[in-house]
């Protein structure tokens, strides 16, 4: 249940935030922000609600959690009304709207002694701009709640939530419920009918806990009270939502591991198809161009069976098929061990992740590790283009194509970082981030051989010579595509492509 008209005018009333400063603003949820208060020896922190059946403003004494990315409403509050001055405090009528009005002292410039004499002027600058009024309404109706910034004439600067079908938006005159003025009997009608809450097992419970301040004020009564009924239903729905996205990951990750394992013992059996290549080969006579089948006797267990095979291909092009299935097999295997191993490292660091979501009780910071988790990875902003690896200390960043290669070469990488490039075949830039007084190791640079290798056409060659130098030894290429340079200083490496050492790579792959 939300706030009454009359609980929300005992709470200002207690708040008396008329003459105080705006100090700071925070914004926790999509539902909620902090605005921190000061007068003389009287801090305060304000806590707006607009949860649907529990609208409030009240004081808090609680931490509020910072979101871990600045949200736009509280960014915008901050830079118009942070060290503001609240000239006034009041509800509009009983209609559950509160208006604060602002008040911004303009900026003061003075232009530094030293700017003076190189003008040659006399005295300093003084330039002071108008001081800013604005408004903001605070909306505690349960399901319709709002917060609005407007100008001295009421028209919004930017809200809370934004509702264009409402009118509610940037540039349109925010539209106030009437305000009536009403009698003895009116306000004592309304008194009835909504009468201010007493909490009464709020007041002994924070009593029993806080014996040196035995009264809260009614304020503080409302936070308790709301702060805990409102965030374990809310801690409920929470955890009822870690739930479903844990069960839904878990799933498709213990699927794809019972992949891995079938086609594991699939790949185990692998040793058949050079042992039926060896059979085709011994009687590969028998093949008459007609069927499709190789009906011989198996000489390992004297019995007959029946080998496909394809009846316009020669009895070696059919026994190197079968080779070559032992042969992808049979180095697969260790790749798919490493792949296994991989896959139930991940799925014990969500079983990890998820103990320690469940053992989460702040609703707020739990709701902002869950946004976190839920984000879809497209939407994570990158710090640069390409793809991050992580071996040992070391960074390296690889460019897939022209556009990746060139923004890197501008933005991300320095001089004294190495460059790797393929030598005679299109493919992506590799780098390797600089270590201060550190030398890049063989290890590292065979690590990046190999995915320059994999990153350009010479992967289907499976190896390939590359140069590397520093960033700073190379040099663009004029009217040439785009990210061609032109290295000096280089030495060259031969790259024979390793499977294993590249499925390592990429199973750590970052793009943050």
């Amino acid at each position: 249940m939300s706030l009454n008209c009359n609980e929300i005018d005992l709470i200002l009333s207690e708040l008396d935030l008329t003459g105080g400063f705006v100090q700071e603003v925070v914004q926790p949820n999509y539902n909620s922000i902090a605005i921190y208060t000061y007068k003389p020896g009287k801090p305060k922190t304000l806590f707006i609600s607009l949860e649907g059946g529990a609208c409030r403003i009240c004081e808090t004494r609680r931490k509020i959690t910072k979101n871990e990315k600045p949200l736009r409403f509280q960014e915008m509050l901050k830079s118009k009304i942070k060290g503001a001055r609240i000239l006034s405090c009041c509800q509009l009528g009983k209609e559950r709207v509160i208006k604060l009005e602002l008040e911004k002292a303009g900026a003061i410039y003075v232009m530094p002694q030293a700017q003076e004499h190189a003008a040659k002027k006399a005295k300093s600058i003084q330039d002071e701009g108008e001081d800013e009024f604005f408004s903001l309404y605070i909306r505690l109706w349960s399901n319709a709640g709002n917060i609005f910034l407007c100008d001295k004439d009421d028209m919004i600067l930017d809200s809370f939530y934004r509702r264009p079908g409402k009118g509610e938006k940037t540039g349109e005159k925010l539209v106030l419920p009437e305000e009536k003025k009403l009698s003895q009997a009116e306000l004592s009608a309304l008194s009835e009918k909504f009468p201010v809450r007493d909490f009464e097992e709020i007041a002994a419970d924070y009593a029993e806990k806080h014996p040196d301040y035995p009264n809260p004020t009614y304020s503080e009564k409302v936070d308790l009270f709301y702060s805990e009924n409102a965030a374990q239903t809310s801690l409920e729905s929470l955890l009822e939502q870690a739930e479903k996205w844990y069960q839904s990951h878990k799933s498709r990750q213990v699927a794809a591991l019972d992949r891995l394992k079938e086609k594991r013992e699939t790949f185990r059996n692998a040793g058949q198809y050079k042992h039926q290549g060896d059979l085709i080969l011994a009687f590969g006579y028998q093949i008459d161009g007609s069927s499709s089948f190789l009906e011989c006797e198996d000489y390992d267990t004297g019995k007959k069976i029946s080998i496909k095979i394809d009846p316009k291909k020669s009895a070696q092009e059919n026994a190197a098929s079968y080779y070559e299935t032992y042969k992808k097999q049979t180095s697969g295997l260790e790749n798919l061990d490493f792949d296994i191993e991989a896959a139930e490292k991940a799925i014990a660091e969500l079983d990890a992740q998820y103990a320690k979501i469940v053992a989460e009780k702040n609703p707020i910071k739990l709701e902002q590790v869950l946004r976190k988790t839920q984000k879809p990875k497209q939407q994570e902003k990158k710090a640069h283009p390409g793809l991050d690896f992580f071996i040992d200390g070391w960074q390296i960043i690889v460019g897939r194509d022209a556009s990746e290669n060139d923004d890197l070469l501008r933005h991300t990488v320095k001089g004294a970082d190495m460059w790797l490039h393929v030598r005679d075949y299109h493919g992506g830039y590799v780098f390797i981030k600089n270590r201060p007084g550190k030398t890049v190791p063989l290890e590292i640079l065979l690590a990046a051989g190999n995915l320059a290798v994999y990153f350009s056409k010479a992967r289907k060659n499976g190896s390939a010579d590359l140069y590397y130098t520093q960033v700073k030894h190379l040099r663009r290429a004029k009217n040439a595509p785009k990210g061609t340079v032109l290295p000096t200083n280089e030495k060259n490496l031969f790259i024979k492509l390793d499977d294993g050492k590249i499925r390592k790579i990429l199973s750590g792959i970052s793009t943050d």
